[in-house]
């Protein structure tokens, strides 16, 4: 491997690989291209020859989202965009994928239930592999993943965005500097959205809205990303009490006239409220639903966090005395040069670009990247603990998540999948 590029192979060519694709592309246009892309695989061949080849192949799907902060709205790319040296080659499972012996690494945008198979078959059979978020399909599944790995000395990552973004690296830089004093409170929180409520098939994906196959819903969904961002500026999370709602038992998609197109019976929360206390001693709320009718109710700035010096919301910093400054310009103006070359390498602020570099780089270095199935499996576990929680009525801790002690909700997922 080290005299040639890291052979790729892409499992599941679903919506979200636009933003894969172009993390890859703004990558190697920004002086990065130690790998190329080398499959590209389905269950249905044509959704993966869909991305391989500009002027071949079905007609792309329509964004489902025209939040453009949504990597669901990103544009439809094809992996001939950047690359012309190799030809992608199509597969019809990840076993014929990994019999061809034409991959080194499996990027894995599956849908969840098969997170943990098929990087399970990779790690087996020496592949290193990152995996869409969720991490995996229950808190045990992840585990097996990160075993299988260390045992195999490969890296094993999760393609967590928020982690990587602008916003989330200045405000870690913020803390760094000490600006903000002590964190003390968190908030965090949505009441609807505007694309999905009160009762849309989410991203038109039923899957989401299945516990077998989507594991939760909106706890977990949006929980991981949540939480990793809370993890990475805040510090671990000690214990979480929640409660959990599904308001809507039916869910929807329509055409253009309103009239219903498909249609899924929901298993899995779409609104839940949440509570915590960090390690630290920072305590927080959290809430996030897909449920409610008539507009969406949110914080204007996103994630708000109080320290011992003042407050930061979104991107605004107010002090103590009322003094206030964008956290954008003080990290451009005062922020070293080997500061913003580690947060930002190659210029880079793509974020899924970001974690893709962090994740080559650190087969090349040995050593995991930030995102590392650890951390995917801490975020899964933070997530799983607000069904934990809202399940038996009581406080979980974090430990007895990650332990298997607090498994109430995840029992039957563990038990389908033979995991118990």
């Amino acid at each position: 491997m080290a005299n040639r590029p890291f052979r790729v192979g892409i499992v599941g060519c679903g919506r979200i690989l636009n933003a894969h694709l172009r993390g890859y592309q703004l990558m190697k246009e920004a002086g990065y291209s130690n790998f190329r892309i080398t499959g590209l695989m389905s269950r249905n061949p044509a959704d993966a020859e869909m991305f391989r080849k500009r002027g071949e192949g079905p007609t792309p799907r329509v964004p489902v989202s025209k939040n453009m902060n949504d990597p669901l709205s990103a544009p439809h790319i094809y992996v001939s965009d950047f690359q012309d040296d190799v030809e992608a080659k199509v597969y019809a499972s990840v076993e014929e994928m990994l019999a061809d012996g034409n991959v080194d690494v499996l990027d894995i945008p599956a849908t969840l239930h098969v997170h943990h198979t098929h990087a399970l078959a990779g790690l087996r059979v020496g592949k290193h592999c990152i995996v869409q978020k969720p991490f995996s399909i229950s808190v045990k599944a992840g585990q097996l993943m990160v075993d299988e790995a260390r045992k195999r000395r490969l890296q094993l990552g999760v393609v967590e965005n928020v982690r990587y973004g602008e916003g989330t690296r200045v405000a870690r830089w913020l803390i760094d500097e000490g600006y903000l004093g002590t964190i003390q409170m968190v908030a965090y929180w949505d009441i609807g959205t505007l694309e999905w409520s009160p009762d849309k098939i989410v991203a038109e994906t039923p899957w989401r809205h299945q516990k077998l196959i989507g594991g939760a819903g909106s706890s977990l969904d949006i929980g991981v990303h949540w939480f990793d961002r809370l993890r990475y500026l805040v510090g671990e999370i000690k214990d979480i009490s929640a409660i959990t709602r599904t308001f809507e038992q039916k869910r929807y998609t329509r055409d253009a006239s309103g009239r219903v197109i498909q249609e899924v019976d929901c298993d899995v929360d779409d609104a839940f409220f949440a509570s915590m206390q960090f390690e630290s001693g920072a305590i927080g709320q959290m809430s996030f639903t897909w449920a409610g009718h008539g507009e969406m109710t949110n914080l204007a700035d996103g994630m708000v966090l109080y320290g011992s010096k003042g407050v930061l919301k979104g991107d605004k910093l107010v002090l103590d005395g009322g003094m206030t400054h964008s956290v954008k310009a003080l990290f451009n103006q005062r922020a070293s040069a080997e500061v913003k070359a580690n947060y930002f390498p190659l210029g880079l602020r793509d974020a899924f670009a970001l974690g893709y570099y962090d994740f080559f780089t650190g087969i090349e270095q040995g050593r995991d990247p930030e995102t590392s199935g650890e951390e995917g499996v801490r975020d899964l576990a933070a997530s799983f603990a607000i069904c934990e929680s809202a399940a038996v009525g009581h406080p979980v801790t974090l430990d007895d998540v990650l332990s298997g002690k607090a498994d109430a909700y995840q029992r039957d997922i563990n038990r389908h999948y033979g995991l118990s």
